[in-house]
């Protein structure tokens, strides 16, 4: 999707809408018609139509239910023994589990390092979906992730990074992002 760069002003086209299937916030322009799961580039929030109704009611709480929401990014390493092991990026996945814990050591080891974003990495090298939105899952509450990934994910901190989790579906990298 292309992302204005240029600032906008009050009467900005752009509007904060929230996505049925996903139950994720994402923004969309009105005149070009296009849409974003990121904050437009160069867009002060507070111009954008519904911005905090939208965001502020998804962050805190989930709508339908009441409960507590966080926001997480993760990258994901399956293996050949992981649930429905293969990806956008491989049909069948061979590596064992001590490979795919190598891997995601040396992905953590790059992140801590500064040299990469889990964002960047994520896009290239998760083997789960949401590597198309830079391994972005949106909010969810307790009881939406295997256990092992929410107990890791909502025992982090915004902005910290967990240790290798393992779950059903392989092992990941978590990084709360609010």
């Amino acid at each position: 999707m292309d992302v204005l760069t240029e600032p906008q002003d009050i009467n900005s086209e752009w509007e904060c809408r929230m996505s049925r299937s996903r139950k994720m916030v994402y923004y969309y322009n009105r005149a070009t018609k296009e849409s974003t799961w990121e904050l437009p580039a160069g867009v002060d929030p507070n111009t954008i139509k519904g911005y905090e109704e939208k965001v502020e009611r998804a962050q805190a709480v989930d709508p339908s239910t009441g409960t507590e929401q966080i926001r997480a990014s993760h990258l994901l390493v399956k293996y050949e023994g992981s649930r429905r092991p293969s990806s956008w990026k491989e049909p069948t996945i061979k590596r064992t589990k001590e490979e795919a814990l190598e891997l995601i050591k040396i992905y953590q080891t790059r992140i801590k390092s500064g040299e990469i974003t889990l964002d960047e990495l994520a896009s290239t090298e998760s083997d789960c979906s949401s590597a198309k939105r830079n391994g972005d899952l949106g909010f969810f509450s307790r009881g939406q992730m295997q256990p092992a990934f929410e107990e890791a994910a909502f025992n982090l901190k915004v902005g910290e990074l967990s240790e290798p989790v393992w779950s059903d579906s392989g092992v990941h990298l978590i990084l709360r992002t609010s």
